[in-house]
């Protein structure tokens, strides 16, 4: 260690700065701790001569000056790089803990609140340390851009200087969505989290697809897109745009001569047709081929482009009409896929029995009120409200552009009111479901019906089937198509008449009528005429008969819950007496052997009611 170190005056001004920040941050300001400080100094002069050293140099000064680097980077007076973060591993978290204690404080506060473990907090407090440095300033509020620059930045010196640290990429992914939503729920930031970080990797790989297409075509085809931004969704911006790209890369492959959308010809539409029919699919295990609905979308999408240029007269415009309607490939018409009635049985069994709570409200939602995912994981904190006696739940806007009330089930306000019980009161956040700062994805939603279909053994089960089997399973039983509608959320009869064609009533009564005659006749063709009905459809109508209603009959399964069964009960206006008690009791008793809690409330409160009337 030298002994006297000379200085300039702009030198010896740093060493002060570094004195009073040691000072400040209560360290001891001993001469011996300040020898980093003049050293570096003296070996490299200041900031902008480190900033000229390569990164060996760099990685090469002693341990303890180095140091002294660190609080120059987390104090906003030298700019990090990528690559000395990488190589050099400067402990700038350990820097910044002790100079910024308040900031480190809210971090941590924040983080916990929001359930991260300690670990994984000081992961997050980490790298917003070291994306600060890179922008030259103090750790604190920081935009989701320079953020996701920075760690990408990061993630760019790792693939080149430490290639085999895949797992330290993989979480720096990870950590920058929990810091994002550590700083908005902290008040540093204001802009909201997402669900899921988008790459970057995705757009250069789209920019390049388009640096293919000819000039002039993708000047017309952007245009046409920023048109259609400003009144279609992002998503359906978003596959327009991935098909007039993939037309245009088309063009330029096989007709180097077209230079815009003018220069198209029939010929080049019908020579794109055949090449998409035998396209292979990008992605792998989804089949050999584009699906025929997906060629559809890709020619409708295209279509809609030219009309709109030539109805827009832009110069660019085709010279004549290039698709038909002719040339859409047919669509099969299938049903929709539900599940039956002892497969949703099994599955609201195994939801119930589940230890999350999301897995057993989300499956719980989607099967009793038809919900999309997109929609339930849109759902506010105040989508429950309370209409008269009973309480609704308001769907937000969602495919449709609509949004509507659903009647919700008294044992789903009680699941509602346990996730609102347990969910974090300083949540800057208006949506419902929101797991560790963050949103819930959708994504969330498909795993947890998946544990759940795996635990029923009922195989594959999507969140639509469930919407399919809930409006399946209200026509079956008499439901009118109006209602079905407006349950579904659906603009039109003829969205909700899909559902009519799987269940014909007429059809139905018309066939199990004739079917008792020939089980008669086949059961004794000598000895009862075929008016007779036999064993299994005398089971049959016993059973009809047991829940017949005023104006049809309830087919619903032994095994299955009604969450209209105690409807009348739950009414204010509903009034009993005592001659009615022991019916009351036996009701409140199979309610607590099937494990109908929302049930079994309602009759305790009724016999309570009772108990005090007596008294």
């Amino acid at each position: 260690m030298p002994v006297a170190l000379r200085l300039t005056d702009v030198q010896q001004e740093l060493v002060a700065d570094y004195r009073s920040a040691l000072a400040a941050a209560g360290m001891w300001t001993h001469p011996v701790r300040l020898w980093p400080a003049k050293a570096f100094c003296s070996q490299v002069g200041g900031p902008e001569a480190w900033s000229r050293l390569s990164v060996a140099e760099q990685c090469g000064l002693h341990r303890r000056v180095r140091t002294f680097v660190g609080w120059l980077m987390v104090s906003g007076r030298l700019t990090a790089t990528p690559e000395y973060l990488v190589v050099g591993q400067p402990q700038l978290g350990r820097i910044a803990r002790g100079h910024y204690p308040t900031v480190h404080a809210v971090i941590t506060a924040t983080g916990q609140e929001l359930g991260y473990s300690r670990s994984v907090i000081e992961d997050q407090w980490c790298l917003l340390v070291r994306v600060s440095a890179m922008h030259r300033q103090a750790p604190g509020p920081i935009d989701r851009a320079r953020l996701r620059s920075a760690c990408e930045a990061i993630a760019e010196a790792e693939a080149r200087h430490a290639p085999g640290r895949l797992r330290a990429r993989a979480s720096l992914t990870k950590h920058r969505g929990g810091l994002e939503a550590v700083l908005f729920h902290a008040g540093l930031v204001e802009e909201a989290p997402s669900p899921r970080p988008s790459g970057r990797n995705d757009r250069q790989e789209v920019e390049k697809e388009w640096a293919r297409v000819p000039a002039r075509m993708a000047a017309t085809m952007r245009s046409y897109l920023q048109q259609c931004a400003l009144t279609q969704r992002p998503a359906t911006v978003t596959r327009n745009e991935a098909a007039l790209r993939e037309l245009g890369q088309f063009v330029a492959d096989r007709f180097p001569d077209v230079a815009g959308v003018v220069d198209l010809r029939r010929c080049h539409v019908e020579a794109y047709k055949a090449w998409l029919a035998q396209r292979p699919l990008k992605r792998q295990g989804k089949g050999p081929t584009l699906h025929r609905a997906s060629i559809r979308n890709r020619l409708t999408a295209i279509g809609l482009f030219f009309e709109r240029l030539m109805e827009w007269m832009v110069d660019d415009a085709p010279a004549s009409r290039l698709l038909y309607a002719g040339d859409l490939p047919t669509l099969d018409r299938p049903l929709p896929r539900f599940l039956d009635d002892a497969s949703s049985a099994r599955l609201l069994r195994a939801a119930r029995a589940d230890d999350d709570l999301f897995v057993r409200l989300a499956v719980e939602v989607l099967a009793r009120t038809g919900m999309r995912k997109g929609e339930l994981v849109r759902l506010s904190v105040d989508a429950v409200v309370q209409i008269g006696s009973a309480y609704w739940l308001r769907v937000p806007v969602g495919k449709l552009h609509t949004d509507r009330y659903i009647p919700l089930h008294p044992q789903l306000k009680t699941m509602f009111d346990d996730w609102l019980a347990r969910r974090s009161p300083d949540l800057r956040s208006d949506l419902l479901f929101v797991e560790r700062g963050r949103p819930i994805g959708v994504g969330r939603v498909d795993r947890a019906l998946r544990k759940v279909a795996a635990a029923a053994g009922i195989g594959h089960v999507t969140p639509h089937q469930l919407r399919h089997t809930l409006a399946t399973q209200a026509i079956n039983r008499g439901m009118s198509l109006e209602a079905i509608a407006t349950l579904l959320g659906h603009k039109t009869l003829t969205m909700t008449m899909t559902y009519a064609r799987i269940a014909d009533r007429t059809v139905a009564n018309e066939y199990f009528a004739v079917t008792e005659k020939v089980e008669a006749l086949y059961d004794q063709p000598k000895a009862l005429p075929a008016s007779v009905e036999g064993t299994e459809m005398r089971r049959l109508r016993a059973e009809v008969h047991r829940r017949m209603l005023g104006n049809g009959f309830c087919a619903r399964p032994v095994e299955m819950d009604c969450h209209f069964e105690s409807i009348c009960e739950s009414c204010t206006f509903f009034v009993t007496t005592a001659e009615f008690r022991p019916t009351l009791q036996r009701q409140r008793d199979d309610a607590a052997a099937r494990g109908q809690v929302g049930r079994q409330k309602i009759f305790d409160g009724l016999l309570a009611r009772l108990r005090e009337d007596a008294s």
